[in-house]
Order: structure tokens, then sequence, then C-alpha cells
């Protein structure tokens, strides 16, 4: 509870403090992994034809962005994803399931100006914590790897382009769920228009090194749209996107259907 009143007032001290930033540059802001601004991203993945009954299952991430100046040239960006799980009963006598899964925390270093070209990056450690309320909802062991993203923001272009990835490595195999190994490669592709609207590509590619090679690998490939609009002065980026999973498990979604709204509060 004091964790979360505590990352309130940072949100309503930081919404105080914005400035008037046009819609391109929050769509910009927005694009780049490693920006230094408060957010509060609610992104919303309704994945279809799931299991052997081909169910639906949905998944709301909460994932508050938070970035600590270190000193002039250094900044320290913190990304949590809480996901809230709707889960499907995946055999005949089992019911749907619904709580949440387990937490993503991660943290990374980035410079505070961009290398020559428009070059960005940021990388750092990303945890696991087994925070699920239901067991086929989680993993209860805890799990770290590596975390890095590289992108182009150049000056007076319309493209804004990268990939983030990280890779998960549970640090036991004893408790429920067992040993697990993760994958996560995040291209992203943006294309800006006039008036903070753009479109977009941004596949969540997975792999799941502890599957059989032909059960390994999820690959999406799909379009979306945004638009940076104002509640008040409070900008607020909306996205609708569409995936269609190329290569997914036998028991994998067949697409999804992807609706984001992210606060934002610029300083």
């Amino acid at each position: 509870m004091k964790a979360a009143l505590s990352l309130c007032a940072l949100l309503l001290g930081a919404a105080s403090a914005r400035a008037d930033l046009s819609p391109e540059e929050l769509a910009r802001i927005a694009q780049n992994p490693v920006g230094a601004m408060v957010s509060l991203p609610l992104q919303n993945n309704t994945n279809f034809n799931v299991g052997p009954r081909s169910g639906t299952q949905n998944i709301l991430n909460i994932q508050p962005v938070v970035p600590f100046t270190l000193d002039a040239d250094w900044n320290l960006i913190t990304r949590t994803i809480l996901p809230v799980v709707w889960q499907p009963g995946l055999t005949p006598d089992q019911g749907s399931s619904f709580g949440l899964g387990d937490l993503q925390f991660a943290a990374m270093l980035s410079p505070s100006q961009p290398a020559p070209g428009g070059w960005i990056w940021g990388a750092g450690p990303i945890a696991q914590l087994p925070t699920n309320t239901r067991d086929e909802l989680g993993n209860k062991n805890w799990g770290l790897g590596p975390q890095g993203v590289v992108l182009r923001m150049e000056k007076g272009s319309p493209w804004v382009y990268g990939v983030l990835v990280n890779n998960i490595w549970s640090l036991s195999s004893g408790q429920q769920g067992g040993r697990y190994n993760n994958l996560l490669l995040q291209p992203f592709v943006n294309y800006n228009l006039p008036g903070g609207l753009y479109l977009n590509s941004v596949p969540l590619i997975t792999a799941n090194w502890e599957a059989a090679s032909d059960q390994r690998w999820t690959v999406p490939v799909g379009l979306g749209v945004g638009k940076i609009i104002h509640l008040g002065k409070l900008p607020l980026n909306l996205q609708l996107g569409g995936y269609y999973n190329v290569v997914h498990p036998d028991d994998g979604a067949s697409w999804q259907l992807r609706l984001q709204a992210q606060v934002m509060f610029p300083k």
C-alpha cells in the first residue's frame, strides 16, 4: 500500500510539472522505451483460440514507467509489468481462472542524450517475481536475466524504429511450475503523421527454450495505429493493433487484439 501511495504521489507530482509539448513530440517520446518520462500504460491483450478448446484469454498489463535522473549524462528507466489474467479452462472439467500473473521489473541504464544519428540505447537487469494468485496463472520460481534496447529516433524523420530484447532464467526449479528459460524479442517500427497520429508494428516474439523445438516459438505479424489525445491538459496515448501468429505452439493463440491507453506525465 505504501508503494502504491508513493507511486501515485510521484505521478501527481509529474503531472503538475508537465510542459506544453506538441502531440508529435509526445508521440515520439511514447515510442522510446527508455524515454525519461513518467507514464502509466494499460495494455490489454486478447488472445484468441487458446488451448485445446480454442478459448479466449485476456491479459491486462499494468506497466508503470518511472525514470530517475542519475546525473547530467545518465538516466535509470524502471518499468514494472503486472499482468491481470483471465484464463479459459483448458479441459472440459476445468473452469476459467482469474487473477494476477507474475510481475516483471526491469531497470535500464541509458544515456540522457542520443548518440550521433539519433541512436539511443539502454541496458540492465530484469527480474520475475512469483506474484501469481493461482497456480495456472504463473510460476512460483523467481527469475532473473538481462534486458536491452536500441532504437533510432533521428530529428526531422517520421520514423522511430528499434528492438527490445530480454531473456529470463528461473533461479530455481523446485517450486510450482518448474524451471523456465524464456526469450522476448520486440522489434518496433513507428511512422509518425501530423497531429500525433502514427502507424506502427510492435510484434511480441517469444521463445520458450524449455519446450520442444516445434513448440518453442510464437511469431506474430501485424499492424497498429496510435493517436495522442488530451484529457484536459493530461496527454493520453491510445493504440489499437491486430497480430496474427504465423508460428505458435499447438495450444498457443492464433491471433491477438491489442488495446492500450498510456497516461503520460511529461515534465
